[in-house]
């Protein structure tokens, strides 16, 4: 049994909380947090056998810990569990930058544990479908992926507040907390480029609001859009010679549709899971078992990361004041 001990108390944790109860050989059995009343209550709100403040006593208590703080303090968090030994789940944005989550990588490796970044869609069978029926649209021309949620915190950010998720001191803003979505999907899907071109609105906080970014590959181009001050339900698309592929949400895809050139629309429905983080936790199990490679997980969270970097260094010359 992988005992687990969550850091951070937001409603992401929440729900990977829940996630863990529907997966076998994995529990959660502490709640860490810097202010103990706080853990406290949320490990009886969840139903959490523990609560702890010391951090230092977590190595003789669980085997891996789940990261759901603030995205700027993940790496310190996550460099302090792997040096006492434990297993790292961290929550996304893994890291702000790739260099931090490739040091993390070494220290792990060194320490003969695993550090994993949850990207729920990736493991989600929506994406596994969608993979399916990539070859079917025969050679790929354009790819369309996108995240537009408004945020609710958003109205703090008009009443002159600096919520965290907004926060570029933790590396708050709308590609960090959603835009990694669609990249993860077309980085497991087509790999890296280095060939980006974006554009941002920035908001009062400091951070980008919303944004869009050009990715261009060999034969074929792809854009992304990410939000957190506006909303949308438009579908994902990867466009191809012989036909397009349209999925209803990237992080979560329940249906794809499968239209021919010239032929008619094809449904696909798929059948998952409520909370989808119960794969990712599943994933997570496999790795810290042995029984699968962390590498090619790494090496995806790597490239998405350094993908980040690029679209922000390109929108550092495109900025939108919001």
């Amino acid at each position: 049994m992988i005992r687990i001990a969550t850091l951070g108390t937001s409603t992401i944790t929440e729900r990977f909380v829940d996630a863990v109860r529907q997966v076998d050989g994995i529990r959660v059995d502490l709640a860490f947090s810097r202010d103990l009343d706080r853990g406290r209550a949320f490990a009886e709100r969840l139903g959490i056998p523990g609560a702890t403040d010391d951090f230092a006593s977590l190595a003789g208590r669980v085997d891996a810990v789940y990261v759901g703080s603030p995205n700027g303090v993940h790496a310190d968090q996550a460099r302090q569990a792997i040096e006492a030994g434990l297993h790292v789940f961290l929550e996304k944005p893994a890291t702000p930058t790739a260099r931090e989550f490739a040091e993390l990588v070494e220290a792990a490796t060194a320490r003969g544990v695993v550090v994993f970044e949850g990207m729920r869609n990736v493991y989600d069978p929506g994406f596994a479908r969608l993979r399916e029926l990539l070859p079917r649209v025969g050679t790929v021309r354009r790819v369309s992926f996108a995240l537009c949620q408004r945020s609710a915190r958003y109205d703090l950010v008009l009443r002159g507040e600096k919520p965290n998720i907004f926060d570029p001191a933790l590396a708050g803003g709308a590609l960090y907390d959603l835009g990694v979505y669609p990249l993860s999907a077309l980085v497991a899907l087509f790999g890296e480029t280095d060939a980006v071109a974006a554009s941002t609105v920035t908001i009062p906080t400091g951070v980008d609001g919303s944004g869009t970014a050009l990715l261009a590959y060999p034969g074929f181009v792809a854009d992304i859009a990410f939000s957190k001050i506006t909303a949308s339900s438009r579908p994902g698309e990867v466009q191809g010679e012989l036909g397009t592929i349209e999925i209803d949400r990237i992080t979560d895809p329940r249906r794809a549709v499968l239209t021919p050139v010239g032929g008619e629309p094809e449904e696909h429905l798929i059948d998952a899971d409520d909370n989808n983080m119960t794969y990712e936790v599943a994933r997570f199990g496999q790795l810290v078992r042995g029984e699968a490679d962390p590498r090619p997980d790494q090496e995806r969270t790597l490239a998405v990361l350094r993908l980040v970097e690029r679209i922000h260094a390109a929108a550092g010359h495109a900025k939108i004041a919001g």
